[in-house]
Parts: structure tokens; C-alpha cells; sequence
């Protein structure tokens, strides 16, 4: 990036002086070295948060007691202690989100990592049920709290981070590496857990193999944390040398803001997880659809997916926020319940709705960090985003998976479909209401 001779001070992406939020603001230079310090660390934070889920009948059968009577017990207590972490992550929004508010973005987010990184390693030298009895699960749900303490902050603060270093024109591209990197970690956890299962035998799988993916994860941390320690701070120096916010400012100061927070997220994240982890699930329950056909199907739309997210940030960036958001919100809305009708036994049927939901739901993953980060002023702006977002996504996403399950145990699985739908047509008023801010400068 180039500087102007008349304005040495100022660099891409930095309102010029006099301008809202261009007072004692930071040069962000590096913009290169930011987008990969925020994504490599987002990615790895992902990779550690799926990895759980994809190895979860091996901890289950060495982690938890199997004397019940019941095989599924020790699998659901292990996918309990999954949604332990999910309700962890409005807490580490709210309080990591205060570290970015209060100390600095760059300090947020090598603290996110470090703490993934030690809650990966703890779950792979967690000790078995064999050996230690009922100290194994609790060190399992220790290292669960952390990993979603860890993840709430993350978004918080690298959403911040990421449009923060954004030059002007280019937020919504740099918004949208919040979901690439967040599908390059679900995908490289994939990978990593199939090669070892497809390596090892069954024997050696639950010995040791299982702890592996999570000692890759915390060597990945380290270099995330390298990374990141080489980023520069995007908050200004007026708000860092300025009062310190307190932990409830964001949200006793605008709480407008907080609730427009939620029902921006509401839509989005249950459209997310239905599509991007719930649907071969729901394919193989509800039409048949064989397992392994399911899950490459899964792994393609992924790929699809990750590569629309630029395309649809830097849409954005041209059209505006609210055009991309409306085509998520109305086009689910609309077709949520015919696509899902139209998932039948066959791999390509699958294939098309997985990948026709992917091109709709760009409209909202792209852009939603950029929208976000519009909404809070730069002074609470990461606190602001990740308590409401982390609770949206605790109270709708995370639930999803659940709530398809429950339909379906009542006898009423077009039900689903339905409550997908309207919650989409809640965000769709949301967005209606929304004000446009792609175009104004952003406070820093």
C-alpha cells in the first residue's frame, strides 16, 4: 500500500483527519499480513471446535463409563458436553470482547488463540474413564468451557479486527474471511480426523489416534499466535489513551444496538448450521440418503461455499449491505421449504440443494461481520458484537441440529423446514429496517 505525500500519516483504509473517527487514528498498514493474521488464527480456532465433533465416538467410549445398559449414553453425554461449549460463547464475547474494547483488538485475539490452544491439549491428555475415573469428563467439560469461552471472544474480536483493517471500499471482502477461514477449519478438521481413521485401525483409533487431531490443533495455535503477535492494532489511539468502557457498557449504552445484533444473527446462523452441518444429517434421517454419499456431498458444498464468500463481500462493497442481506432473508424465506422437500436418496439431489442454499446463505455470511462492526461505535464496538451475536447463535444455531431431531421424533418432520423459514422472515424485517452503511466511513 502506498502513502500520500501530502498526508505521510495516512494509509489505505484510514479516514482522513477531520473526517468521523480519522482523529489520532492508526495508519493500517500490512493489510495482507491482517487478513492472514486474523483468518489463519479464526481457521485454527474452527479446526479445534469441530475436530470435538467429528471425533466424538471415540472420546465417548473412552472418556465416559459405559456401564448402563445403554451404548448411547456415553455418545450423548459427549455431545452435552458439545453444547456446554455452545453456551460459553456469549460469556467469551462479552469478556474477551471487553479485553479488545479495553486493551486492544491484537491483544484479544493472541489471547483467544492461546486459550484454544490449551484447551486442544487438554482434551488430547485428557485421561480415560478406565484410568481416572470421573476426573476424565471433568477435565473434558474444562477443557469444553474454555474452548467455547475462546470461540465467543474470537468473533468478537477478530470480526472487529478484520473490518477495522479494511481500506476504504473493502469491507465486506474483508468481512467475508470471517466464514472462509471459518470453513477452511471445519474442512482441514474433516481432513485431518478422516486420515487418521482411514490410517489407523480401530484399536489404535482409540488408544491414541483420537488425541492427535487436538495436538495438531495446539501446534497450530502457536503458529496462529506467531502470526497474530505481528499484527498491527486497529483501535485508535483516542479510544486506547481515552476512559476504558466498563463490561455492560455496550450493552446498557445501545441496547437497540444489542437487539438489532440478534435478530440480524437469528436467521442467519440457524440457515447456517442447517446447511452447512445439519443437512447430510437430515438427508440420511428423513430421505434415506446413504451415509458416505452424505458426507462427500457435504465436503463439496463446503468447498463451494468457502469460495463464494469473497465474491459476495466484495458484491457488497459495490451494491450495498442490505440488497445481499434481503436475497438471504427472502430467498429462504421462500425456498427454505421446497429445498428441503427436494433432498431425496440420491447424492446429486443433495448435491444441488446443499450448493443452492450455499449461494443464498453468501447473502448473510459474507457481509455479517462488516454489518456487525457497523452497527457499534469503535469504543465498545467488540464487547457490543460478541455477547448478542454469541447468544443468537447459542439460542437459534446451536440448537438446530436439536430442534430437526425433535421434529422428527414427533412425527413432524415438515415442521422444520417451517421454523427455518420463519425465523428468516423475522431477520428479513430486521434488515428492512436496517440502515445502510456501506458506503460511510467507519469509526476507528
Amino acid at each position: 500500500m502506498t502513502q500520500s505525500r501530502e498526508q505521510p500519516r495516512q494509509a489505505a483504509g484510514e479516514p482522513a483527519p477531520g473526517r468521523p473517527g480519522g482523529e489520532a487514528t492508526r495508519p493500517v498498514r500490512r493489510t495482507g499480513r491482517q487478513l492472514v493474521a486474523a483468518s489463519i488464527g479464526n481457521g485454527v480456532e474452527w479446526y479445534d471446535w469441530f475436530a470435538y465433533s467429528f471425533l466424538a465416538t471415540y472420546i465417548a467410549d473412552e472418556i465416559f463409563p459405559k456401564g448402563t445398559g445403554n451404548s448411547l449414553v456415553p455418545l450423548l453425554s459427549t455431545f452435552a458436553v458439545f453444547a456446554v461449549g455452545f453456551f460459553m460463547r456469549p460469556v467469551g464475547g462479552l469478556l474477551l470482547g471487553a479485553v479488545a474494547d479495553r486493551i486492544g483488538r491484537r491483544a484479544a485475539l493472541t489471547l483467544t488463540i492461546l486459550l484454544m490452544g490449551g484447551s486442544s491439549l487438554l482434551v488430547a491428555i485428557t485421561p480415560t474413564y478406565a484410568v481416572a475415573g470421573v476426573f476424565g469428563p471433568v477435565v473434558l467439560v474444562a477443557a469444553r468451557l474454555v474452548q467455547g469461552l475462546s470461540v465467543g471472544g474470537e468473533f468478537a474480536a477478530s470480526t472487529t479486527f478484520l473490518v477495522e483493517s479494511a481500506g476504504p471500499g473493502r469491507r465486506g471482502l474483508f468481512s467475508s474471511f470471517q466464514y472462509v477461514s471459518t470453513t477452511a477449519g471445519q474442512l482441514a478438521a474433516s481432513g485431518v480426523a478422516a486420515l487418521f481413521v482411514s490410517t489407523l485401525d480401530d484399536g489404535q483409533m482409540h488408544q491414541w489416534g483420537w488425541r492427535a487431531p487436538f495436538v495438531v490443533g495446539a501446534l497450530l495455535s502457536l503458529v496462529g499466535f506467531w502470526v497474530r503477535r505481528g499484527a498491527q492494532e486497529t483501535r485508535s489511539e483516542k479510544h486506547a489513551d481515552g476512559p476504558r468502557p466498563g463490561l455492560f457498557d455496550a450493552l446498557r449504552s445501545h441496547p437497540r444496538a444489542s437487539l438489532l445484533i440478534v435478530g440480524i444473527t437469528a436467521g442467519g446462523t440457524i440457515a447456517y448450521y442447517v446447511w452447512t452441518s445439519y443437512l447430510p444429517t437430515y438427508a440420511q434421517v428423513n430421505a434415506g440418503l446413504d451415509k458416505g454419499d452424505a458426507l462427500v456431498a457435504g465436503t463439496i458444498s463446503l468447498v463451494f461455499f468457502m469460495l463464494l464468500q469473497p465474491l459476495g463481500g466484495m458484491l457488497s462493497d459495490r451494491v450495498g449491505r442490505k440488497p445481499l442481506l434481503l436475497v438471504f432473508a427472502v430467498g429462504f424465506a421462500v425456498l427454505c421449504v421446497p429445498l428441503l422437500h427436494a433432498v431425496g436418496d440420491s447424492f446429486i439431489s443433495l448435491l444441488l440443494v446443499q450448493c443452492a442454499g450455499m449461494v443464498l446463505l453468501t447473502g448473510y455470511t459474507a457481509i455479517a461481520a462488516a454489518v456487525n462492526a457497523e452497527i457499534f461505535p469503535a469504543r465498545v464496538r467488540a464487547a457490543g458484537i460478541g455477547f448478542p451475536y454469541s447468544l443468537a447463535v447459542a439460542l437459534f444455531g446451536g440448537t438446530a441440529p436439536y430442534m430437526g431431531t425433535l421434529f422428527e421424533e414427533l412425527e413432524m418432520p415438515d415442521a422444520f423446514p417451517w421454523y427455518v423459514t420463519v425465523l428468516c422472515l423475522l431477520s428479513a424485517l430486521v434488515y428492512v429496517r436496517l440502515p445502510e452503511r456501506a458506503k460511510d466511513e467507519l469509526e476507528r
